[in-house]
């Protein structure tokens, strides 16, 4: 049976998405993951749900511990990891409420870990390709399913995730915009680094809710903003990740 990680936060805790739900406490060489880990079934695969800040998003960016939450889905032997964001769209085309299956990022962070690997071992040094970080097949997978569901989402994107809390200055956001970034968030890296260090398949639904603040005809953007946008839209996340469990085997 497959098992797929799904890595996200509001409209995903909802236990009522999965059969015979049950909630696991996981812990690691690496401390605590944000959440308890919602097991359950959806359609034949074994799917486990784990908050990324924390069921009542209690948990800053920077403080959220990745190496525990890849750790933990490895530990579980999930075949494959679907994550969710929030983010800001750093280009016109791409409007509020758009979904963005992810193909590069930059990781523009500075407090974080972002590695398994803090010694090496004789021989193994342990130095990860990331030339294409996120997962092909489940790529593929999510774009078919896109299309099937009929949404307005973007077959690619590059994202830049900042270090957060705060917002960007409107500098920094034309700065990521003439780097080639698409969109912006505060969660992707080092997620998708440590996914890729295990070998876990990882990929990303990225809704955008705003602007960032580049736009100058739009207001900056808000943690209002970004969850009235949110929650309008989260239900097409929710029907993406149902359509596309089914045909990752």
């Amino acid at each position: 049976m497959v098992k797929i990680g799904i890595i996200g936060g509001s409209g995903l805790e909802d236990p009522s998405i999965l059969k015979n739900p049950e909630k696991k406490e996981i812990k690691t060489p690496y401390g605590d993951p944000g959440s308890a880990i919602t097991t359950g079934k959806i359609d034949e695969a074994e799917v486990m749900i784990l908050s990324r800040h924390g069921i009542k998003h209690t948990i800053p960016p920077t403080q959220v511990n990745n190496l525990a939450n890849i750790y933990a889905l490895h530990h579980m032997k999930c075949d494959y990891i679907i994550s969710t964001t929030a983010c800001g769209s750093l280009r016109e085309n791409i409007e509020r409420g758009d979904l963005v299956i992810l193909d590069q990022f930059i990781d523009f962070t500075r407090l974080r870990k972002v590695s398994f690997f803090e010694s090496f071992r004789p021989g193994n040094m342990n130095h990860t390709v990331m030339a294409d970080p996120f997962s092909e097949t489940v790529r593929e997978k999510l774009i078919e399913s896109a299309y099937e569901l009929n949404l307005k989402f973007h077959k690619q994107g590059t994202v830049i995730t900042i270090e957060g809390p705060r917002f960007s200055t409107r500098a920094e956001s034309r700065m990521f915009r003439a780097w080639g970034a698409d969109v912006i968030n505060m969660s992707i890296a080092p997620e998708v680094i440590l996914a890729n260090e295990l070998e876990i398949p990882y990929g990303t639904i990225a809704m955008c809710t705003d602007y960032d603040c580049w736009k100058d005809d739009e207001k900056p953007v808000s943690w209002e903003s970004i969850i009235e946008i949110f929650n309008q839209n989260v239900h097409n996340v929710l029907d993406l990740i149902l359509k596309t469990i089914p045909k990752l085997k």
